[in-house]
């Protein structure tokens, strides 16, 4: 049973009575007219789904930076205006490609998925390096005492402390960069997650966008290749030191440079010490575009997926909270960003976190709003409700405008780690994510998400207004609030945000 909670507060005479809230507040005079507009605009046919690096994701972007400049926000120092640039590529993988271990041959497109590196014809002799991976403050180093030079370095998938899909995919370029930094030339991961390799396979194995990495930017480097093992035991034989050798060959691997941008802004705090803590207001303005490849069905008359719900209302909500936050400043300041290429596997945020333009240990709190859709229009969901020390806040924010706090709908689908906030925590930035209401996967959501009548006719704008001032008023609340955001007791990412904000 999901349990709601909300801040009204019963009198002696049982009726329920709403916080007072000061009515001039520009959140509390925000329009459904201009927010009914930007859905309009933001989830348009002539958008064309706002795929990342093609026109209507760029046309997003440049509406987003105009209405940040037409509400007075600053530009961020290292910004390209409103623009943090990045450097996407098209990537190609091989048309062939086939390596040799022992008596099986393992076959690109079917047990062995070839991601990045050089066309490449060789046998080489393999070392195993568990994970492949060092973390000097874990006191981590699978390389030590190892020589990799010249040599193919194969290693478990993932990392020593988590099989998570988000930190095993973010931690990949490392994974690499490091290999080939200790002289390897070729990587291989053996494919030990707990979903389908064939899921695995589909997403990797075929054109995909994603960030250069550096080694990229100077060339293809080294070979990267996931194999999924035809022998049970063959990584516990190589662990135990068992001598092989892999013979490897690729060709007609190939990319193209598609820059994108995340759309950033800021606004001052007022307090002469908390203005120097940064509040960051998120949501991505990616969708997954027309077609195929959307993922999803489609008919001739209508092949776009428009994104109205996801996310285009998460953009909105921010946008509201922007505008209200620059016509009354708050204590802390508060950095807005729309993300870019989330669904592409949260990369636009991933670069931003790699890539801060505010240091991070300056950064108290990611408030990140993204979501599926909506089957509850009495309340607001909360990922992470208590996680953060704001369960004062979110029910507060509720209540001002009569809804309820759905917290942590659907556990099992492990949401807290499936947007673009997770990327903020696993650095130790405390990072819910707030939702249009919904109790969890139900039919109703699954009628919209990712579905081509995902589009601004379907939606409620009494309550897309609604969500608006909730998520603005949300943003006030903690960028005002006196005490500073910190992770719960025993939180995973508790750790991370100690070792973060020891840095001050």
């Amino acid at each position: 049973m999901v349990v709601f909670v909300s801040l009204f507060m019963i009198g002696l005479n049982g009726v329920f009575a709403q916080p007072k809230v000061e009515a001039s507040l520009p959140e509390m005079n925000l329009q459904k007219a201009e927010v009914e507009m930007h859905m309009r605009f933001l989830a348009s046919d002539e958008l064309m789904g706002r795929r990342t690096t093609e026109q209507g994701n760029n046309t997003a972007a440049r509406y987003i930076a105009e209405q940040f400049r037409y509400y007075g926000l600053k530009q961020v120092e290292g910004a390209d205006g409103f623009y943090q640039k990045i450097p996407f590529e098209n990537k190609m993988p091989p048309k062939e490609g086939s390596l040799s271990w022992g008596p099986t041959t393992y076959e690109q497109g079917k047990n062995m998925v070839i991601l990045a590196g050089d066309t490449m014809d060789t046998e080489a002799e393999v070392v195993f390096a568990n994970f492949g991976w060092v973390d000097e403050e874990k006191g981590i180093d699978d390389y030590k005492d190892l020589d990799v030079k010249g040599k193919i370095v194969v290693t478990l998938s993932g990392l020593p402390d988590t099989q998570e899909p988000g930190a095993v995919f973010g931690s990949m370029k490392d994974k690499r960069k490091l290999a080939e930094e200790h002289g390897a030339i070729a990587m291989v991961e053996l494919y030990k997650l707990s979903f389908p390799w064939q899921f695995f396979k589909n997403y990797f194995g075929r054109a995909r966008v994603d960030i250069a990495s550096d080694s990229e930017a100077g060339g293809p480097g080294i070979p990267y290749i996931w194999l999924k093992e035809e022998t049970p035991d063959a990584a516990m034989k190589l662990k135990g030191g068992q001598k092989v050798s892999f013979k490897i060959k690729s060709k007609g691997f190939n990319s193209q440079s598609l820059p994108s941008q995340n759309v950033i802004a800021m606004i001052e705090g007022t307090d002469p010490v908390l203005k120097n803590e940064y509040i960051l207001c998120t949501a991505h303005y990616d969708h997954v575009g027309t077609g195929k490849k959307g993922g999803g069905a489609f008919t001739e008359e209508d092949s776009i997926f428009n994104g109205a719900r996801d996310n285009a209302m998460g953009v909105i909500s921010m946008l509201s909270a922007a505008k209200s936050i620059a016509t009354k400043p708050t204590k802390r300041s508060v950095i807005f960003i729309a993300f870019t290429a989330e669904e592409m596997g949260l990369l636009g945020s991933g670069y931003y976190a790699e890539h801060p333009l505010i240091p991070l240990n300056k950064t108290v709190l990611n408030l990140n709003t993204d979501g599926a859709g909506y089957d509850d229009k009495t309340a607001y969901s909360v990922i992470g409700y208590d996680r953060v020390g704001l369960v004062n806040e979110f029910d507060k924010a509720a209540a001002t405008f009569g809804l309820k706090v759905i917290p942590d709908p659907a556990p099992e689908q492990n949401l807290f780690d499936r947007s673009d906030n997770v990327n903020f925590a696993i650095k130790g930035i405390p990072a819910p994510t707030v939702s249009p209401g919904t109790t969890g996967f139900s039919d109703e959501i699954g009628k919209y998400y990712h579905q081509n009548i995902d589009n601004p006719e379907s939606i409620d704008f009494d309550y897309l207004l609604t969500y608006c001032k909730v998520y603005a008023h949300l943003a006030r609340l903690i960028a005002d609030k006196a005490e500073t955001p910190k992770w719960k007791a025993g939180d995973k990412y508790e750790a991370a945000g100690k070792a973060l904000y020891e840095k001050k």
